[in-house]
């Protein structure tokens, strides 16, 4: 994964973390140097942070256990600086399971606020909160009020929140899950709405949240027209059947001939008749720059790609592009290569079929 680094592997999943985290980090750490402007409270700040990451890390695997247990795998879990991202393979199919997939984050953070609550009765170190800050209560208490915030915080009924989804799957229950989405988009965006109101005259941070969960709401409502969209729809219907492949002893030169006099930019590579490889422009373009257009194109292709099935649905095809980084896809008919899948094809499809749902509606 770009600009990530891999940290672990906890059940099975891979855990990232982004470079921009460590941005994160260096500003905790000057903040907590200026409000204390000792070493240790520098210290104790960035150990907060990442103490904190980890809950967010919990958080994230609650989901993933959860989807788990209907069937859904998780790709990895990335941390970022806003917080974590886990990449499920697929939605779940049912509003129960999506209900409870979207609880169990916030559940997480209940659990590990009420424990360390628990601790600190035991030991006898809770005292009344006055406030959240670096001086004002310990450690442990400043971490349960905080896994406290965001359980709430995650529980707002907008996307992309928890909450979000939580509204979308009780609205699920009792009507169709697109104009569901789109309920629970509409109500997300009013909630931004007047998040960022309040922020204009208060907090400006909050007008940062309210732009987020906007675009948020926006983003899925659009992921799910898309997917009903492409719903029931075999690959073989978008498949570009008119393209060019290289073979492995094809040189750097044939590829650049080829992007130069047509459309195509990436590029299957044929051995005998099966596909082993693919080519894509990014991979020609680096090439080039090292100035060696005879290099072979066996050195260049990308072992490890997505094939799809000509006979295959459109949308978990469509999935497995966008999870691979990729633009193209070659598709083969009983083991033979028959076309590629691209995005722009693609997207082209859903513009066709967006102009022909709006004749259908405007000659009815």
């Amino acid at each position: 994964m770009r600009w990530s680094w891999k940290i672990g592997t906890f059940a099975g999943i891979d855990v990232f973390i982004h470079v921009t985290f460590l941005l994160l980090i260096a500003w905790v750490g000057f903040n907590y140097w200026q409000q204390t402007g000792t070493l240790a409270g520098t210290l104790e700040g960035i150990l907060f942070i990442l103490f904190l990451f980890v809950c967010v890390v919990l958080h994230e695997f609650g989901h993933a256990l959860t989807a788990r247990r209907f069937a859904i795998k998780t790709r990895d879990i990335t941390l970022y600086p806003i917080g974590g991202v886990a990449r499920l393979e697929r939605m779940p199919d049912k509003p129960a399971q999506e209900l409870w997939v979207a609880l169990a984050g916030p559940a997480v953070n209940m659990v590990i606020s009420a424990l360390l609550f628990g601790w600190l009765i035991l030991s006898g170190a809770f005292s009344p909160l006055t406030g959240i800050n670096v001086t004002g209560v310990g450690f442990i208490e400043r971490l349960m009020v905080v896994n406290l915030s965001l359980a709430l915080f995650n529980l707002l009924p907008a996307f992309p929140m928890d909450g979000g989804r939580v509204l979308r799957a009780l609205l699920a229950l009792r009507m169709e899950y697109t104009r569901a989405t789109q309920a629970a988009a509409s109500i997300g965006q009013g909630i931004a709405f007047l998040l960022g109101f309040w922020g204009l005259f208060s907090n400006p941070f909050l007008v940062f949240i309210a732009l987020f969960v906007w675009i948020g709401a926006a983003q899925e409502a659009s992921m799910v027209q898309m997917k009903t969209a492409l719903g029931g729809i075999p690959v073989s219907r978008v498949t570009v059947t008119n393209f060019q492949s290289l073979t492995p002893q094809d040189r750097l030169s044939r590829a650049v001939e080829l992007i130069l006099t047509g459309t195509q930019t990436d590029f299957p590579v044929v051995d005998n008749g099966t596909v082993v490889g693919i080519v894509l422009r990014d991979d020609i373009l680096s090439a080039l720059s090292k100035n060696d257009p005879l290099v072979n194109i066996a050195s260049l292709m990308r072992r490890d790609f997505e094939v799809a099935d000509a006979n295959e649905m459109l949308e978990p095809a469509f999935i497995r592009l966008q999870m691979c980084g990729c633009h193209t896809m070659p598709v083969t008919r009983g083991g033979e290569l028959v076309g590629l899948l691209t995005t722009d094809n693609i997207g082209e499809f859903l513009m066709i079929q967006s102009a022909l749902t709006g004749a259908r509606r405007a000659g009815a």
